[in-house]
């Protein structure tokens, strides 16, 4: 598990692909709270999509861990900010 960072700041790492239009949702999304994460670009890398299937038992994009907790995709990252749950998964890591 991935944990808070050193700055207090919760880890958030998506597997994106280049032209998803919900990878770039996410991205937009995230960028306006604004947080910093790491992306992981699976277009051209069949281990990483292994990697991301395997850690989330998914095979679609946008794969989203916070903290290394999977919350799913985009939609259900939406839902989270709508609901308001977004900012307290990120406050609590």
């Amino acid at each position: 598990m991935l944990g808070i960072t050193e700055t207090g700041m919760s880890e958030i790492e998506m597997y994106t692909k280049g032209f998803c239009p919900y990878c770039i949702a996410a991205k937009h999304l995230l960028k306006k709270k604004p947080l910093v994460f790491k992306e992981v670009p699976i277009d051209r890398n069949p281990d990483l999509r292994a990697e991301m299937i395997q850690r989330s038992g998914r095979s679609t994009v946008p794969q989203i861990f916070i903290n290394g907790d999977s919350i799913g995709g985009y939609s259900e990252m939406s839902a989270l900010e709508q609901s308001g749950q977004l900012d307290l998964l990120l406050a609590t890591g």
